[in-house]
C-alpha cells in the first residue's frame, strides 16, 4: 500500500485538500496526522500502526492557507499563533462519523498542527475481539464481576489503555449500575453512562471531581487515569467501600504497578485489600495475512521459544509487503499480561515482603502469563513478527544481559533490508553457539 499522495496545490482549494487529506488518512487506517513546518516547505507524515511515515509536501505558498483552514474548522482562534491550542473538527467533512482531535503547537518554524483520528470501534465489539488470549480472556471477565475493588490497565501512552477500559463499560453499562467516570477528555461519549470532563483551570480536578462523585451514589467509578498521589488515594479508598474501580496508570507492568501504587502513598494494608487485578498491555503491528510468509527461526530465536515456552519451535512467520499492507503488516494486535490478586499476593503487599519474593508470586506460573509470553504465542500464531515482540518488550529482563548485541541488531531492522537484518541475526548467533 503506497502512502505518499500528490495533490494538485494549483489548481485544487484550500478546503478540499485538507478534507481529502483527513478522509485518505481515515482510510489507510492512521491514528493521526502530522504537519510539520520548515523553512520552505510543509511537510505532512501520518502514523500507521503506530510508525510515522511521509505522506505529502505541501509547498510555501500553500503552507499557511492549509494551517489556517484546519484552525478554523476545529474552532481555535486563527489570530493566535504564539500560544498551543486545542480543538476539534467535527460535522465538517463528508464523514460524520470521524471523530478527531487537534492540537497546534508553535515552533520556530511555525505552527505544528496534529490531527488526532480516534477510532473506538474495536470497544463496541466487544473484549473478544481485543486479542485476549484463552487463557487471559476468563480472567478478565471474572474481574469486572467483582462487586468492588479497583482495576488498572497499565501500558505507555498509545497502546490502547482507552480501548480496553471502554469495552468493559459496555459489558458493565446495565440499568441496574450508576456508572460514573471522570476522564480529560471525555473520549468517547457512551449512552446510559454520566461521564465528567474534568477542568483544571477552575478547580475541577480528578481529585476535585471524584470527591463529587463518591456523593452521587455511583456502582462503578471509572478514572481516566491516576496521575498523582492524591487521586491514587480517593481511587483506593473509594475501591473498599463498596464501589467497582476501573482506570489506567502509565507503568510497564504488573510489577511495577503494585510498586507505582505504593511510591503513591497509598497504604500497604488498603491497597492489599482494594487491588482486584492489573492488565498491562502492548500494541504490536499485525502481519497482513494475505503475504506473510515462513521462515527457518535463527538459533537466537530457537532458544528464546525453548526458554520462555519450553517449545521447540524451528519456523516462525515474517512479513513480505504486498499492495494491500505496509512493509508486511497490516493493523495492530494487543499483547496483554493480566494479574489475579490472590491471597498470598495481598498478604505479601500488606506485610512489605522482599521486591524478589513478590516477583514470584506474581509471575508465578499458574497466576500470570507475561507480556513476553503472551506475545511469543502470539508469533507462533502467526499474529506478528519475533522482531516486533523485541521492540516492544524488554528482553533481558526474561534473558539476561547477554543477548543485548543480538537484540540491538533485531531492533535495527529500520536501518536494514529484512535479508541484511536476518543475515546478521544469523551470523551473530553461530558466533555466540561458538
Amino acid at each position: 500500500m503506497a502512502m505518499f499522495k500528490e495533490y494538485d496545490y494549483e489548481k485544487l482549494p484550500v478546503v478540499d485538500i485538507v478534507n481529502e487529506m483527513i478522509l485518505d488518512a481515515a482510510k489507510k487506517n492512521a491514528s493521526d496526522i502530522h504537519f510539520d513546518p520548515t523553512p520552505t516547505v510543509l511537510n505532512v507524515r501520518i502514523r500507521v500502526d503506530g510508525e510515522l511515515v511521509h505522506y505529502a509536501t505541501v509547498p510555501e505558498n500553500v503552507k499557511n492557507p492549509l494551517i489556517t483552514r484546519i484552525k478554523i474548522i476545529s474552532g481555535m482562534n486563527i489570530t493566535e499563533s504564539r500560544l498551543p491550542q486545542d480543538g476539534a473538527i467535527k460535522n465538517v467533512i463528508e464523514d460524520d462519523g470521524l471523530d478527531l482531535r487537534v492540537s497546534s503547537l508553535p515552533t520556530v518554524y511555525g505552527e505544528k498542527i496534529v490531527i488526532r483520528i480516534l477510532d473506538y470501534s474495536m470497544s463496541t465489539e466487544g473484549l473478544e475481539s481485543l486479542g485476549f488470549s484463552e487463557k487471559n480472556l476468563p480472567k478478565v471477565q471474572k474481574l469486572i464481576k467483582e462487586p468492588n475493588g479497583i482495576i488498572l490497565i497499565t501500558g505507555a501512552t498509545g497502546t490502547g489503555k482507552s480501548t480496553t477500559v471502554y469495552s468493559m463499560l459496555q459489558i458493565l453499562n446495565t440499568t441496574e449500575r450508576n456508572i460514573i467516570t471522570v476522564e480529560d477528555p471525555v473520549e468517547m461519549k457512551l449512552s446510559g453512562i454520566n461521564q465528567v470532563q474534568t477542568m483544571s483551570e477552575i478547580g475541577l480536578t480528578f481529585a476535585n471531581a471524584l470527591r463529587s462523585i463518591l456523593r452521587q451514589d455511583p456502582n462503578v467509578i471509572m478514572i481516566g487515569e491516576i496521575r498523582d498521589d492524591e487521586t491514587a488515594r480517593i481511587a483506593v479508598r473509594a475501591s473498599i467501600t463498596g464501589h467497582l474501580v476501573l482506570s489506567t496508570i502509565h507503568t510497564n507492568n504488573s510489577l511495577n504497578t503494585i510498586e507505582r501504587l505504593l511510591d503513591m502513598d497509598v497504604e500497604r494494608y488498603l491497597l492489599g485489600s482494594a487491588l482486584m487485578g492489573v492488565i498491562s498491555q502492548r500494541l504490536v503491528k499485525k502481519l497482513c495475512p494475505k503475504c506473510r510468509t515462513s521462515r527457518p527461526a535463527t538459533p537466537y530465536e530457537k532458544n528464546v521459544f525453548k526458554q520462555v515456552l519450553g517449545l521447540d519451535i524451528t519456523e516462525i512467520y515474517t512479513p513480505v509487503g504486498c499492495d494491500e499492507c505496509y512493509q508486511g503488516y497490516k493493523g495492530r494486535i494487543a499483547i496483554q499480561e493480566v494479574l489475579e490478586i490472590n491471597q498470598n499476593i495481598r498478604d505479601a503487599i500488606t506485610n512489605n515482603i522482599r521486591k524478589d519474593e513478590l516477583r514470584k508470586l506474581v509471575y508465578d506460573k499458574e497466576n500470570t502469563i507475561t507480556l513476553l509470553e503472551d506475545g511469543l504465542t502470539k508469533v507462533i500464531e502467526g499474529f506478528t513478527s519475533f522482531e516486533e515482540i523485541l521492540r516492544v518488550i524488554d528482553i533481558e529482563d526474561d534473558l539476561g544481559n547477554e543477548d543485548t548485541e543480538i537484540k540491538n541488531a533485531l531492533i535495527g531492522k529500520n536501518n536494514l533490508s529484512t535479508n541484511e537484518t536476518q543475515n546478521k541475526i544469523n551470523q551473530e548467533s553461530t558466533i555466540e553457539t561458538l
